[in-house]
């Protein structure tokens, strides 16, 4: 009998040392009084103290009113849920992403600023498509469903480039990107503006139809060369006489885009023959005629016809001067840039 009080006591020392293992996880740090008392283990509201919002997931709007057990399905809390797709069913079935909260709140399912939240998307809405009705591109088999074909022009408006007559788009080749002709945020097709900077249409070449270059159904047998549209216009010029003299026919050589082929300027001729516009020739003459009187060859030139006052005093300067004759050819050989020396 003097042993049953050492077991007793022994018994007492092993059991009091053990705790019994929360139902909560081995990681659950909140004290137990916070929601539960003395009453049992039985949740007591009337004692609860726990704020939800210290969390990863703050309690707010509908979520306010869940029930505990609604999100947590174990009482092991650490294994709730904090995505929305893993508590909801995404009736839109992937086709708007499994962020619901690029469109939804926590106060509610429905979505008052649709248009806002599609500016933010790969598709902005601009022009017609503000108007457009969300079946219109949304062509799914239900109303939640967002299935898109495509956010290229070409992938809505296929037929309407099929059908283009004028031009034909199809026989013509034109791309299928229809921003690059017809801006985004117009509500017609008019007024295309097809960003034709490899050829300017500036100035002379401004408000041409599209027809007077392009003379066949495909647009890219158009040649940028300019004989191949001012043919005449370079046949026909007798002042100067551009087939006589055998000018270029890269007509930017001397005219720019200038309506009515002037001013035109060579300015080359500083460097093929003589300087006219730059040193002490610049400015010093009206025409081409000026030194050119024959219009039939401008291989002929003359310095005599500003210079002929200056023949005494050129020929006392040059008195010295071997071979000196006082002649256009000879003031060429001896002055080609037209300096004194």
């Amino acid at each position: 009998m003097k042993l049953l009080p050492v077991l007793i006591l022994f018994l007492y020392f092993v059991f009091s040392g053990q705790k019994t293992e929360s139902p909560h996880g081995s990681d659950f740090k909140v004290t137990c009084s916070t929601c539960h008392s003395s009453k049992g283990w039985e949740f007591d509201t009337s004692i609860y103290s726990f704020d939800h919002n210290r969390t990863k997931f703050a309690l707010t709007g509908q979520h306010i009113q869940a029930g505990c057990r609604d999100c947590h399905i174990s009482l092991v809390f650490s294994e709730a849920k904090t995505e929305c797709n893993e508590c909801h069913t995404d009736v839109h079935q992937s086709t708007a992403g499994l962020d619901c909260g690029r469109c939804h709140t926590p106060a509610s399912w429905l979505v008052n600023n649709i248009m806002e939240i599609h500016q933010t998307s790969r598709f902005p809405l601009l022009g017609a498509h503000r108007t457009a009705d969300c079946s219109d591109c949304h062509k799914s088999e239900t109303s939640v469903r967002f299935d898109v074909p495509g956010v290229n022009c070409i992938d809505c408006h296929r037929e309407n480039y099929t059908s283009a007559t004028n031009p034909n788009h199809s026989v013509a080749g034109f791309s299928e990107d229809c921003s690059s002709c017809h801006p985004v945020n117009s509500f017609t097709w008019t007024g295309a503006g097809f960003n034709h900077s490899f050829f300017p249409l500036a100035q002379g070449h401004s408000g041409l139809n599209c027809t007077e270059c392009h003379k066949t159904a495909s647009y890219a047998d158009a040649n940028p060369d300019c004989l191949t549209c001012h043919q005449s216009d370079y046949d026909n010029t007798t002042n100067p006489n551009h087939q006589s003299m055998g000018f270029p026919t890269t007509c930017s050589i001397c005219h720019t885009l200038s309506p009515g082929w002037k001013p035109a300027a060579f300015k080359d001729h500083d460097n093929e023959s003589f300087p006219i516009y730059s040193g002490r020739h610049n400015g010093t003459w009206n025409s081409c005629a000026d030194c050119h009187t024959n219009p039939a060859s401008y291989a002929q030139f003359t310095c005599l016809s500003c210079h002929e006052h200056n023949k005494t005093s050129m020929d006392n300067q040059h008195d010295e001067v071997g071979g000196y004759s006082y002649n256009s050819t000879e003031c060429l050989r001896c002055h080609p840039r037209g300096n004194e020396e």
